[in-house]
């Protein structure tokens, strides 16, 4: 699937199957974010790679909306180091997550409302912090990834030189 595709096709899925990923693809993934460019290229990003069953159970429960994540086949924690902006997280993870489709693996990024529990589960040094946790894995038989509200037409995305319409103030 080329680059384009992969982009406006992905749509996040909270269904997986019990079909693990296979290493050669959990690695091009990784390293999708890995590539990810980051603020002067200081590189504050790094990624944990969570698969162990109960390990999966744990980080779900640091988060307030994460109950698909025992299920998925793999969870990649994006972690900051110190000083790392979370733009510098966000482009990483949506470098695995459209790589991940590419490959035919849907995912779902996963807010950790409890920042000192994921922290205390993943053993994050002093000054790290989970950014969001990538739940991924092949979609369950029957689960359609089209699902979803329809996107904005463009020409609503878009203003030219300045803000139209509604909410511009007048």
């Amino acid at each position: 699937m080329d680059a384009y595709r992969a982009i406006v096709t992905k749509r996040d899925t909270r269904k997986f199957s019990p079909e693990p990923i296979p290493e050669p693809v959990l690695t091009r993934i990784l390293q999708a974010g890995r590539m990810a460019g980051s603020s002067k290229n200081t590189q504050p990003v790094r990624a944990i790679l969570v698969t162990e069953p109960a390990r999966k159970e744990e980080i779900a429960s640091c988060g307030q909306f994460a109950t698909h994540v025992p299920a998925c086949a793999a969870a990649i924690a994006v972690v900051l180091t110190p000083g790392g902006g979370a733009f510098d997280a966000g482009r990483a993870a949506q470098n695995m997550m459209v790589a991940a489709w590419a490959e035919g693996v849907t995912s779902c990024p996963t807010s950790m409302h409890d920042a000192a529990c994921a922290n205390r589960v993943l053993g994050l040094p002093e000054g790290h912090s989970v950014a969001i946790v990538l739940a991924m894995g092949y979609p369950e038989a029957g689960t359609s990834v089209n699902l979803g509200r329809a996107r904005i037409p463009l020409d609503d995305f878009v203003h030219s030189d300045h803000w139209r319409g509604e909410g511009a103030g007048g």
